[in-house]
């Protein structure tokens, strides 16, 4: 604990970004996260969806988490939308992000959707890059802040 706020004491003090980094997810966390989430959508999917909107089994670290979208267009995972109309959702660009993300997501490939969204826990809109695939009826992202 005392090495973790040295660390940030030393980057806030030097504007070390690679310190810094540390404190959010990176592109390769956030897809090997979309891995794990493959493997538990195909081993159980009610049970994964449930665990991914609960942030368990280690599907919440830092900004990272995983989202899914069901058939109907609502968001079957996700750790405050649940329920909510994924096909209206717009990123804080007006632009339309569930649309994006379902026009992306492809059976047995990831691909990438860029949106703008606000980081859990700040107030300022950030570019973030979402790789997304399709796991049977579900359509599943996982997205880091660049």
């Amino acid at each position: 604990m005392k090495r973790q706020i040295l660390a940030v004491a030393l980057a806030v003090s030097t504007g070390s970004p690679a310190v810094l980094a540390n404190e959010f997810g990176t592109a390769e966390e956030a897809r090997a996260m979309l891995d794990r989430v493959v493997a538990e959508v195909e081993t159980d999917e009610a049970a994964a969806l449930a665990m991914f909107t609960n942030g368990e089994g280690g599907f919440k670290d830092r900004d990272l988490y995983p989202y899914c979208v069901g058939p109907d267009g609502n968001f079957s995972a996700h750790p405050t939308l649940v329920g909510t109309n994924a096909t209206t959702l717009k990123d804080k660009a007006g632009a339309l992000i569930g649309e994006k993300v379902i026009a992306a997501a492809t059976p047995g490939e990831i691909s990438e959707v860029t949106y703008v969204w606000t980081r859990p826990g700040e107030d300022t809109p950030a570019e973030k890059v979402a790789f997304v695939t399709r796991i049977g009826d579900q359509i599943c992202a996982v997205g880091y802040y660049r």
